[in-house]
């Protein structure tokens, strides 16, 4: 096999390597991609949960507030006359 051929055949290999190399690459950034909006509906829907819960917190604390002491009524539950001391 003379040098040129052994030339010619290496370098058809490195091509080869070469666009292999660029097609992982092209897969690699797609996923890379994928993972960046994933990591964004993540953070997003953590945003989203918290948000419920503080709202979730902010409804019970306002229904509390409005209850009075535990197992009695609420304030504005009772006649006018039973809540002045007069």
């Amino acid at each position: 096999m003379s040098l040129r051929t052994t030339i010619l055949g290496q370098m058809s290999e490195i091509r080869e390597l070469h666009a292999a190399d660029c097609r992982r690459q092209a897969v690699i950034s797609e996923m890379l991609k994928a993972d960046q909006r994933r990591s964004v509906e993540i953070r997003e829907l953590r945003i989203t949960d918290h948000t419920r819960q503080l709202i979730q917190t902010l409804t019970v604390m306002q229904s509390l507030q409005g209850q009075g002491p535990v197992g009695g009524p609420a304030q504005s539950d009772l006649p006018e006359e039973a809540g002045s001391s007069s």
